[in-house]
């Protein structure tokens, strides 16, 4: 069965969204209508439309603004305007901002079926089976809006040769979106190659890497082609780049410049054509400020940067994860353990997942290993959370717990006023708002906090 594309049609006149959703209805697509851009923000999450029609002039939130909120959580949807004569120079104007196409009034149905078709087709819209559609990022489980739109800018990404490089804590899934994007490009019928470049000591990463030739070392007894040459035509996968040595990454650099290798001990070099994929925990910009790790490879490898959400941003993933991993495990182990009580499932999504995906399947797997009955109770739940292994944070997600509790606490003290804070804190209010954007802190909201408190 072919999915049908789904449209979010947005006008406050109500006689025209009925015909135009009857008529978006009759060309095959699932329309989906709000009268009012504050109802189309409250349905995007439910519908998930991969094109959005909405008029410019509307009561309340107009088209534009509803644009602006829209392409800022997700950048590649397609949203097309309905216009009149009299805002040609808007529609001019806005075009350059990012909106797809204005139509305007009043238009061809064929006009607008056409610009529908067309955006459809832009943004990547089901037009095969969905198992076909959907096969390159099988492994990626996910229900969020934010990893729905992560995984369309992953798809078109795939279509080129850009290096990409993925920035996300540990246990977030970085190997598997590297997996996803080599299946969707055109090299997916070629080798992809993985290392970690922090789990191999610096002496021997280079011949992993670049391959030797005998007698080139103590040990080598033969020959060895390395991951580039084993990946030719290919995907490398350079997973936690932000550890590799310094000496090891002018090699590197050279490696993607010349685009050909020297085997450790050889004199000659070897074309390669391959893409790179990195990865890593570490903020690699602060790496290269503190001299750790060279400038110009960073921006060889972060030509396309994706940032995977860690999973307690994406609670709504929880359920859907913990429960493939329950029926995947049970399975294996041929255990009683067919789902989780209620009680173990608000647990489950109430937890802090410091070890992000990886972290939940292991829960899940001490949980089922445990069980002896098909509902796994909240206990066995609060048991693996207390003692799971690994429960020391990285350095990076205790500095963003630190920061965000340190920004919440400065908000407090000073009654929401940021430029008290920012004195506070011996920063600029400039950095202080871009810290307080990235923790989603409103100040406004901590006004009038120290009175409340004070009674």
């Amino acid at each position: 069965m072919i999915p049908r594309t789904k449209i979010l049609l947005v006008d406050d006149d109500n006689d025209l969204l009925k015909l135009l959703s009857i008529r978006l209805g009759a060309a095959g697509y699932d329309v989906s209508a709000a009268d009012s851009g504050e109802s189309a923000l409250g349905q995007m999450g439910k519908v998930q439309p991969q094109v959005l029609v909405s008029d410019l002039r509307m009561e309340g939130m107009d088209g534009m603004t509803l644009f602006d909120i829209v392409h800022e959580r997700h950048p590649t949807l397609p949203v097309i305007i309905l216009t009149a004569h009299g805002t040609i120079p808007e529609a001019v104007d806005a075009t350059k901002r990012g909106v797809f196409t204005f139509l305007t009034k009043p238009f061809d149905s064929k006009v607008l079926l056409e610009c529908v078709d067309k955006a459809c087709r832009l943004s990547g819209s089901p037009g095969e089976p969905t198992s076909l559609e959907n096969e390159w990022r099988s492994e990626i489980i996910s229900r969020s809006m934010v990893m729905e739109e992560l995984l369309k800018q992953a798809r078109m990404i795939a279509a080129t040769d850009t290096s990409v490089l993925i920035q996300s804590e540990s246990g977030a899934g970085k190997e598997l979106l590297a997996r996803a994007v080599h299946r969707a490009s055109p090299r997916s019928d070629k080798a992809f190659m993985a290392v970690n470049c922090s789990a191999i000591p610096e002496a021997l990463l280079e011949s992993e890497l670049f391959g030797h030739i005998k007698g080139s070392f103590t040990g080598a007894t033969r020959d060895h082609k390395g991951l580039f040459q084993a990946a030719e035509g290919g995907t490398v996968f350079l997973d936690e780049i932000g550890d590799m040595p310094l000496a090891l990454q002018a090699k590197l650099l050279r490696v993607l410049q010349e685009k050909e290798v020297r085997p450790v001990g050889s004199t000659h070099s070897i074309p390669v054509s391959v893409r790179i994929i990195s990865a890593t925990h570490r903020n690699l910009e602060e790496l290269v400020r503190d001299g750790q790790f060279r400038e110009d490879l960073f921006y060889r490898l972060n030509v396309v940067q994706i940032d995977i959400p860690p999973l307690r941003d994406r609670p709504e993933d929880i359920p859907l994860l913990a429960n493939q991993f329950l029926a995947k495990l049970s399975q294996q182990n041929d255990k009683p353990a067919r789902a989780f009580s209620p009680d173990a499932m608000e647990c489950l999504i109430a937890a802090p997942w410091p070890g992000n995906v990886r972290q939940l399947f292991n829960v899940v797997e001490q949980t089922v290993t445990l069980s002896t009955t098909s509902v796994i109770p909240v206990s066995l739940v609060q048991k693996a959370l207390r003692h799971k292994t690994g429960t020391l944070p990285s350095l990076a997600a205790a500095r963003r717990d630190f920061e965000r509790e340190y920004l919440i606490r400065l908000l407090q003290m000073t009654d929401g006023n940021i430029t008290q804070a920012a004195r506070f804190a011996q920063r600029n209010r400039t950095e202080l708002y871009k810290l307080l954007r990235r923790y989603h802190l409103d100040p406004g909201t901590f006004r009038g906090a120290v009175k409340s408190a004070t009674g």
